[in-house]
């Protein structure tokens, strides 16, 4: 019990002379240790890298999972150390919902098999950003995590020590500079020789005990001073050798980094294969369902006298154009890039080759989803979903 009274006592009175150091060094009444310019470089680059690195994970997680309720949840399931229950991403839900609505809608109907289709095509989506989140969790948020709640705790705790001993450091120094001036002091007043008519011998005994317990006090301050340097120094080497390690830090997360990068661009790239065969797809299926295989042009003029008048005059028939009848205007055609593969349904349409350039215009009465297009000798028809358009 007298030992724990003792400790605690004497950690009492060490706090409070670090306190005093502390609050005379930003009153300007006490000198402070200086670190060397390189030593502060290291810490202004460590404090930098902690900052950043907090604020690009928070904004990962955003990124990974917008939902706060979500991120909290996931968060207190891994602070008990237990497994977040498997949640559907917000695309495999939608092509849930997608895939019920075309069983209630009929799924042979158009809309119905169209959203079974646009559904499945959903649901994949879905599974490439599971996979990407979970890799991008992997090899990018545990690595910052791990620096924050990792390293950076035992480069703070090891920096709040050596403050501490800079502050022991300073204090020692100040109590040596205090002694020796009460030395020096003492010792002037013993130097001057007493005049026993005039003044006691009982002053000048006085003045050379003090002088002797002052001696004992600058002894005591200069041995103090010397432990505090050297627990100074040991602490400031660790705590060197740990800042330094910030740069190996640096290639860690650039190493994360990239994988990040690549996780992120094959997720993107799945998406786009995705999209593009669904694109595909509906392209087909919406020639099937609502686009005719030729086209009709009605040569009766607009103003063309009917009633008796027209009586005596031929009548002017609504004929059907072949491909082959049809001339390209005179103005109005414009180069088209090929955005995928087409296979003609017929002799009319024309196929196509992904990234080729033909030329295209349209006629009067056409159907506004297909344009006519020629490469060299060859012309047909061919659909505007798989074009686009250059000016």
């Amino acid at each position: 019990m007298d030992f724990n009274v003792k400790k605690l006592a004497s950690g009492a009175g060490l706090f409070f002379t670090r306190a005093v150091q502390f609050t005379e060094e930003k009153l300007g009444q006490a000198e402070k240790t200086e670190l060397d310019a390189h030593f502060e470089n290291l810490i202004s680059r460590a404090d930098c890298t902690k900052n950043w690195t907090e604020k690009i994970y928070r904004q990962t997680e955003v990124l990974l999972q917008p939902n706060p309720s979500s991120r909290i949840e996931e968060f207190l399931y891994e602070k008990l150390d237990r497994k977040a229950p498997a949640r559907d991403t917000n695309a495999e839900l939608l092509g849930q919902y997608m895939q019920e609505a075309a069983n209630e809608f009929g799924p042979n109907a158009p809309y119905g098999s169209t959203l079974i289709k646009v559904g499945e095509c959903e649901r994949r989506l879905g599974a490439a950003e599971r996979e990407f989140l979970q890799t991008s969790a992997i090899s990018f948020l545990t690595p910052l995590r791990n620096f924050l709640e990792g390293d950076w705790k035992t480069i703070s705790k090891e920096r709040r020590l050596l403050e501490n001993l800079r502050l022991d450091l300073d204090a020692s120094k100040a109590r040596l500079k205090k002694a020796k001036v009460a030395e020096a002091k003492a010792a002037c007043e013993g130097e001057m020789a007493p005049d026993f008519q005039e003044t006691r011998p009982r002053n000048y005994v006085l003045s050379a005990s003090a002088s002797a317990l002052w001696s004992e006090e600058v002894e005591k301050a200069e041995q103090e001073l010397r432990m505090a340097q050297t627990e100074f120094d040991r602490q400031a080497e660790v705590t060197r050798l740990l800042l330094e390690g910030i740069s190996s830090t640096h290639v860690n997360h650039l190493r994360c980094l990239h994988e990040f990068v690549e996780a992120q661009a094959t997720y993107y790239k799945q998406c786009h294969l995705h999209m593009q065969e669904l694109q595909k797809e509906l392209g087909r299926s919406s020639i099937r369902l609502r686009l005719p295989n030729a086209f009709t042009l009605n040569t009766t003029p607009s103003n063309a006298v009917t009633g008796p008048a027209a009586e005596g005059i031929d009548t002017v028939e609504t004929d059907t154009l072949t491909i082959e009848e049809v001339q390209a205007p005179a103005t109005g055609t414009r180069k088209a890039k090929v955005l995928y593969d087409y296979d003609a349904a017929d002799s009319s349409e024309l196929s196509l080759l992904a990234d080729e350039l033909i030329t295209v215009y349209t006629v009067p009465g056409m159907d506004s989803d297909w344009l006519i297009g020629e490469r060299g000798n060859q012309k047909g028809k061919v659909p505007v979903t798989y074009l686009e358009l250059l000016s």
